[in-house]
């Protein structure tokens, strides 16, 4: 049977299990939107800009395990897909974008909307492609799900021609895929893993370091057996936290330049480094000369290319996480290592993270969530308002946390909520924003409430770029330039002293979630935190935010200076002590 490439679009959607799919229509893709008309298997959610789409898209795969699967058109269509494809690929987020294209005639003819997106996100994406046969279209979409979930996964670009949308061919989709020059490792190397827990029956002071991999692998719940098996304590990357639960008597902290104390000294000074699933990036080694100098290094990551690439290990592993941990747990053996376990837990009881001090702040909001919301899925979006959830937020299997982290997207996390909604309608789904990040995909306030979407959004409100103005304030001479939200023109260009006499804040959040048909609660006062928080859960039908006044110049410690070692962490913020 001959159906046009548009309809077989609506196939393989559907032959992929695709049942939300995150789409903006326009004159390049009006085909493919015609062709899914009506459609019931597929819920199309219309969101109010590309980059919102793309964001819920990402939030969907993250929080649901599923590829997430978006449509635009072509042109500006397709370029604001750009910095959500970067940043799902950087976190090795599952995504399908696909991208209406001027018919193959007029390509290269700078036609009306027309751009070059496979050129332009060749080097943000997995794997990027322009349909130009439709004889191919089943097999380049066939293809395009196995890439983006298979391996480490990413996202995979489907650039799909006008004309190709509305020829006719065959209704055939594969349900097999072989690709030439494509086959992810699955398997774990036994002679490599050996090697590994000859190490380790020998270490005096081994640390597990954990990224993302494990979440990604949803491995969680068998690294908390090899962590437990082993007795070896557990220290993660941001992305990685969650990977055993935060409240386990084995959990370190975060490690990183605002890590915890105990997580940065136990790195320091072990004798062995298990590390599975991280990229060992500039945030988390600090200066990398001094990184971990006394230990024997063990790397596992589904990607060979990530191993070696800023840490020289001594033991390299190339496999899935998973599985490479179910091989560990065959193997391993308990150990010695409980006075090593008892120095980090002195650390850990010597200097907590606490912010310690008067009035309203993210450490009380996000504990009183720890404490309302047991079955819930946390966004982050970025800057201090993520380090501080990545510090306080307990996680475990019922708890999920999605932060922005290889590419620290600022408006990420308010459309990814979105996205983690619509996959988990029956959990609860808080945003963690700052004022800066909330406006920058404020109208996807419209999409939560026209698609009744009860989304509490905590806005942590100090009236800065909060992270560039406390890096101003401690190596800039205070020197706040450009980070100021309260500004206005009549202002004195170099102030530097926020006060009373500062204009108001511009917008109002609660007069505007208001107009959009959403709640809104200003909260001043600790002892206002819970009730607001419980009045958001109460409501059911629409978003709520709630926007938590802090102090303007409350910053996010420890942290390390840039260009040090992690054992020079500064713990207390000089002005206001801790």
């Amino acid at each position: 049977m001959e159906i046009t490439g548009a309809e077989l679009f609506v196939k393989a959607l559907k032959e992929e299990s695709v049942t939300t799919l995150f789409a903006y229509p326009g004159g390049q893709a009006i085909d493919l939107f015609n062709a899914l008309y009506g459609e019931k298997e597929i819920d199309v959610i219309l969101p109010r800009h590309e980059q919102g789409l793309v964001h819920a898209a990402d939030g969907y795969a993250r929080s649901t395990g599923k590829v997430g699967v978006c449509l635009v058109t072509s042109g500006p269509g397709a370029t604001n897909l750009v910095t959500g494809i970067a940043t799902a690929n950087y976190d090795s987020v599952p995504l399908v974008c696909f991208t209406g294209q001027v018919p193959t005639s007029l390509i290269g003819n700078d036609a009306f909307q027309e751009v070059d997106i496979v050129g332009i996100t060749r080097s943000i994406s997995k794997y990027a492609v322009t349909v130009r046969k439709r004889e191919d279209l089943a097999e380049t979409i066939r293809k395009a799900f196995y890439i983006a979930k298979t391996g480490k996964p990413g996202v995979v670009a489907v650039d799909l021609p006008k004309d190709i949308q509305r020829a006719y061919g065959s209704d055939f989709y594969p349900k097999e895929i072989a690709i030439r020059g494509y086959k992810p490792n699955t398997s774990v190397h036994m002679g490599q893993l050996n090697k590994a827990l000859d190490i380790l029956r020998h270490a005096k002071k081994p640390v597990f370091l954990i990224g993302g991999g494990v979440n990604i692998a949803h491995a969680n719940k068998e690294m908390t057996r090899l962590a437990e098996l082993t007795g070896i304590p557990v220290i993660t990357t941001i992305m990685g936290k969650g990977a055993i639960p935060t409240t386990h008597s084995l959990y370190v902290g975060n490690i990183g330049i605002h890590g915890s104390y105990a997580a940065n000294r136990a790195i320091s000074n072990c004798d062995v480094l298990f590390s599975i699933g991280t990229r060992f990036n500039d945030r988390i080694t600090g200066k990398i000369e001094e990184f971990a100098t006394a230990a024997k290094i063990i790397h596992i990551d589904i990607d060979a290319a990530s191993i070696s690439r800023n840490i020289v290990v001594d033991v390299p592993i190339v496999a899935d996480a998973k599985k490479a941990i179910c091989s560990l747990l065959e193997k391993a053996e308990p150990l010695s290592v409980s006075e090593w376990v008892n120095e980090i837990n002195d650390w850990k009881k010597e200097y907590p993270i606490d912010m310690g001090r008067s009035g309203l702040t993210p450490q009380m909001v996000i504990k009183a969530v720890n404490e309302i919301f047991t079955d819930a899925v946390v966004t982050t979006d970025v800057g201090q308002n993520q380090l501080w959830t990545t510090q306080f937020l307990a996680l475990d299997e019922n708890r999920q946390m999605l932060p922005s982290g290889g590419l620290g997207t600022m408006g990420y996390g308010f459309p990814a909520a979105i996205g983690a909604k619509l996959g988990n309608p029956h959990k609860d789904v808080i945003v963690i924003s700052g004022d800066g990040g909330m406006q920058m995909n404020i109208q996807e306030m419209a999409t939560a409430v026209v698609y009744e979407l009860p989304i509490i959004i905590c806005i942590l409100n100090n009236g800065y770029l909060g992270n560039v103005r406390q890096w101003q304030e401690m190596f800039y001479d205070r020197r706040y330039s450009s980070t100021c939200m309260r500004y206005r023109r009549s202002c004195e260009i170099d102030c530097n002293t926020p006060d009373h006499c500062c204009p108001e804040y511009t917008p109002d959040f609660i007069r505007l979630a208001e107009s959009y048909g959403a709640k809104g609660i200003r909260v001043t006062k600790p002892a206002d935190i819970k009730d607001a928080l419980i009045s958001a859960k109460q409501n059911t039908k629409t978003p709520t935010i709630i926007e938590f006044i802090i102090d303007r110049e409350i910053n996010v410690m420890p942290i390390v200076p840039p260009g040090n070692s992690l054992n020079d962490m500064i713990l207390e913020s000089e002005e206001h002590g801790k």
